[in-house]
């Protein structure tokens, strides 16, 4: 019931017939086509560029932030821990609206830049940091603490003994959470129709508004690509997570 659709899509992308949803023979020319496309490379180069970006400052800074929610007490730790399910739990366009109207506030108010690839990619760290630090805090959570104090008790120094002990041991959840943030960057609609401007356009926009002018099976190759990456990342993810320590 919640594949099936998927799998049309899939089945109708390798369709020779350009309209309906009889299938009347085998064909690899609307992926071809894709290719060729000017505007399709354009706008998977965007989507790249934000995925990429975004899951490498939100793993910088989910890994730091799980890393002191594991290790150490400060004021408010508990009410910062479940704020933390805050963008998990809220409403895609509660989120998408909100992310608006603060780039709105900024620009008047302190000179921000118009809607861009830039506020697509903030919009992005901002869901991605709860994501990754979730997953990441939840793999320190089953580290021993002993190993870090025989590490102290050693002679290393507290960034040696993260990069040296603490890093090594975490590393099956932060790559875990960064193919998440990825695959969560790849596939989003709503946050991107919100934040992204002109020449911002990613290839979910693009999908969005090929439809509005008719499906056909360039959107189903396209859209078969696209849940092809993000099937790939989130097993990838999973089969990383799943290492024993």
């Amino acid at each position: 019931f919640l594949y099936l659709p998927i799998l049309v899509v899939v089945a109708l992308s390798f369709n020779e017939s350009r309209r309906g949803v009889h299938f009347t023979g085998f064909t690899l020319k609307w992926y071809q086509g894709l290719f060729q496309d000017p505007r399709v490379l354009e706008y998977f180069a965007n989507t790249l560029v934000v995925a990429l970006v975004s899951t490498l400052v939100s793993t910088v800074l989910g890994t730091l932030l799980a890393l002191g929610l594991v290790r150490y007490r400060f004021p408010g730790k508990g009410f910062l821990r479940y704020l933390l399910y805050v963008p998990v739990v809220v409403p895609d366009v509660v989120m998408g609206v909100s992310l608006l109207l603060l780039f709105a506030f900024s620009r008047e108010l302190l000179g921000f830049p118009r809607l861009s690839l830039l506020t697509v990619i903030l919009g992005h760290i901002t869901f991605q940091v709860a994501f990754v630090t979730l997953v990441v805090r939840s793999r320190l959570l089953l580290l021993d603490p002993a190993l870090e104090e025989a590490a102290r008790d050693l002679g290393a120094r507290g960034f040696q003994t993260f990069l040296h002990v603490t890093l090594p041991l975490a590393w099956p959840g932060v790559a875990a959470g960064a193919l998440l943030a990825l695959t969560l960057s790849l596939d989003d609609f709503v946050v991107t129709f919100f934040t992204a401007g002109p020449g911002a356009t990613t290839l979910p926009l693009y999908i969005y508004s090929s439809v509005k002018l008719g499906v056909s099976p360039k959107v189903h190759a396209l859209s078969s690509l696209i849940v092809g990456l993000s099937a790939f990342f989130l097993a990838l993810g999973y089969a990383i997570s799943r290492r024993r320590l």
